[in-house]
């Protein structure tokens, strides 16, 4: 049990703490064990179930882990891997070339922090078995039966322990499809099959082309300017691929992959990858006479307008910037990015001008929109002698400066914006109301979005900048609420908000400061009582639990925020102490990404397949 008090103690420094993330996060530990046995070529099917209980199976048809006695502990090995940290087939190097659960940590902290959790392997013909509660071991590994010729596997059924894990957390199907579709693309030739018997939903993925699928996938509602580039080789044991594909979009879709993980903050992989494209494209670019002496060289911002492409690499010792492995840190894997990802993508402009000449005419596009979207920019932060932001004349600000106790309200028009400047507490809370919609930032560049009054308004009352300049220090409101109505115009002008934050201030959103205000619905008064209801459902079960006395109720419906006085603003709206905030959250940035160039993108097919296929699940829309 080496550890594993540790682990219950302070869990965040082996799963990244005791959220919904973190929880969620004990199911990839174990699938990350199942892909290891598909990268060492020995699985090629693995089942995940979530069962009714919130229990999760995880089964493949890999080795097996070992059941035989360990030399130096002198207990069954399976018994070590469950209840020693570090003690997984990836230390002493013959167990893989490469794996993703990469400390050895994974499968045994996943055990620590499970109420039960019962292991089932396939190995030597016969099917053993152990069961461990809170990891400590319930008796020996026992033999159940028999295994049928040449059939292994390890089969991991385990439920996360309410006592660590609280506040009534639960897995959320959609964030695991993600995670699951994106181990099948980057591990080529393994089945994923994902069953939820909680809400009777199912899936499976297999994807034969590996990544190039990958950016198809992710490309399928663009337009594309090329096929996708596919570069592959093996450098000094380091497995590098990457697959490329330039579009007709404003904006970048890149994502890295080390041993199957997905590096949500990058490394030395992506560095790789971005000074590869924007060195050959330079060299190209000159020689082919594209670029005139006179021109500055293309920066990588330049290079990466429209660029998607995902860059997966195998490494046998990788270095992770923590336990949760979002940054790899190699050193020389940037070099060998650089070197498979250049030389690949020099043959490709080589041997496809036409293809090349439409990659440096985007990037050409690109420079000179960013160009005047600068100039646009330090027209929009124009700064005074005293370095200090022009605020909005629309603002109405707060008399707190503390960044972390204070919140600003993007409210829809000026009637409501009045509400809520007589309603808040001036103390911490600012609104800054906003005429009509916002420009559709999905369809338009930098440089037009800065010409829009609103946005312009909105980032000067923000004070991080916007782009380049973008710095997170400078936010003067530790929370931005949208507030909006609850209705068709309502859910536009908040979907717009979305769209900018997500597209141009990402880290307002990655570090929580984002926030969607939960207006009432409707206001009931019966027997001078008055309670506000937040959905049809809460309504109408109120009105019935009144029963016969329900005829004598006063019932008004909100269209808008305006309709409310500024008392009733506050009061539901507003204060901290009965208000419902959403916070937003970006779960996984392909899919969002994905997802909101299919709604707010040029293409129309794709948004009325949407629409069609999701039309009767609409819930909170005001018919």
């Amino acid at each position: 049990m080496e550890g594993l008090e540790a682990v219950r103690r302070r869990p965040g420094m082996y799963v990244g703490g005791t959220d919904l993330k973190a929880l969620h996060h004990l199911v990839y530990e174990v699938v990350d064990n199942s892909i290891d046995e598909a990268l060492a070529g020995s699985c090629t099917r693995i089942n995940v179930t979530i069962h009714a209980d919130s229990s999760v199976t995880v089964e493949d048809n890999g080795r097996g882990i070992p059941v035989d006695i360990h030399p130096e502990k002198k207990i069954s090995a399976l018994t070590v891997v469950m209840t020693t940290l570090h003690a997984g087939g990836k230390f002493g190097g013959g167990g893989y070339k490469v794996s993703g659960g990469l400390h050895g940590v994974g499968v045994s902290a996943v055990n620590a922090l499970s109420e039960w959790c019962e292991v089932e392997v396939k190995r030597g013909g016969l099917l053993h078995l152990q069961r461990f509660e809170r990891g400590y071991p319930q008796g020996e590994v026992k033999v159940i039966g028999k295994a049928k010729e040449n059939e292994t596997g390890t089969k991991t059924t385990f439920k996360f322990d309410p006592t660590i894990f609280k506040d009534n957390l639960d897995y959320r199907f959609d964030t695991l499809t993600q995670r699951f579709r994106e181990m099948a693309f980057v591990t080529r030739g393994v089945t994923i099959h994902f069953a939820d018997e909680r809400q009777n939903r199912e899936m499976t993925f297999y994807f034969e082309g590996g990544i190039t699928s990958f950016v198809r996938y992710l490309n399928r509602n663009r337009e594309t300017l090329h096929p996708v580039l596919y570069a592959e080789k093996t450098l000094e044991g380091i497995g590098i691929e990457a697959a490329v594909q330039y579009t007709d979009a404003f904006t970048e879709s890149v994502y890295s992959f080390a041993n199957t993980i997905n590096t949500i903050d990058g490394g030395t992989h992506m560095t790789g990858l971005r000074s590869a494209l924007t060195r050959v494209i330079n060299d190209y670019a000159r020689k082919a006479g594209l670029l005139k002496d006179a021109d500055p060289n293309f920066t990588g911002d330049d290079t990466r307008e429209g660029l998607t492409a995902i860059v997966s690499i195998k490494h046998p010792d990788p270095q992770f910037e923590s336990q949760t492995k979002v940054k790899l840190m190699n050193p020389e894997v940037q070099t060998y990015a650089q070197q498979v990802i250049g030389e690949g993508f020099t043959s490709f402009l080589e041997e496809n001008p036409s293809a090349a000449r439409a990659i440096i005419a985007k990037c050409l596009t690109s420079s000179r929109a960013r160009d005047a979207a600068r100039k646009a920019r330090d027209l929009v932060i124009r700064k005074s002698a005293l370095e200090s932001l022009t605020l909005p004349g629309k603002l109405a600000d707060c008399s707190e400066r503390d960044s972390n106790k204070t919140e600003l309200y993007i409210v829809e028009g000026d009637s409501a914006g009045g509400s809520a400047k007589q309603g808040r507490d001036r103390h911490f809370q600012a609104i800054l109301p906003l005429r009509g919609k916002i420009l559709n930032t999905e369809r338009a560049r930098l440089d037009k979005i800065l010409g829009n009054n609103e946005v312009k308004a909105l980032i000067s009352a923000l004070g991080t900048g916007i782009g380049d300049s973008f710095n997170l220090e400078g936010l003067r409101y530790g929370r931005v609420i949208i507030m909006t109505d609850a209705d068709v115009d309502g859910s536009h002008i908040r979907t717009l908000l979305l769209t900018f934050f997500f597209r141009y201030m990402p880290a307002l959103i990655e570090q929580a400061h984002l926030y969607i205000a939960q207006p009432p619905l409707f206001r009931v008064e019966h027997k001078r009582q008055v309670r506000y209801m937040y959905s049809d459902s809460e309504k109408d079960a109120y009105l019935k639990g009144l029963g016969a006395d329900g005829e004598k109720i006063s019932l008004q419906r909100y269209k808008g925020l305006g309709e409310m006085n500024p008392p009733q603003l506050w009061e539901t709206t507003m204060d901290p102490q009965n208000r419902t905030l959403l916070q937003v959250s970006i779960e996984d940035a392909a899919e969002a990404d994905r997802t909101f160039d299919m709604l707010m993108g040029d293409a129309v097919d794709p948004r009325r397949k949407f629409i069609q296929t999701h039309a009767k699940k609409v819930r909170n829309l005001d018919i």
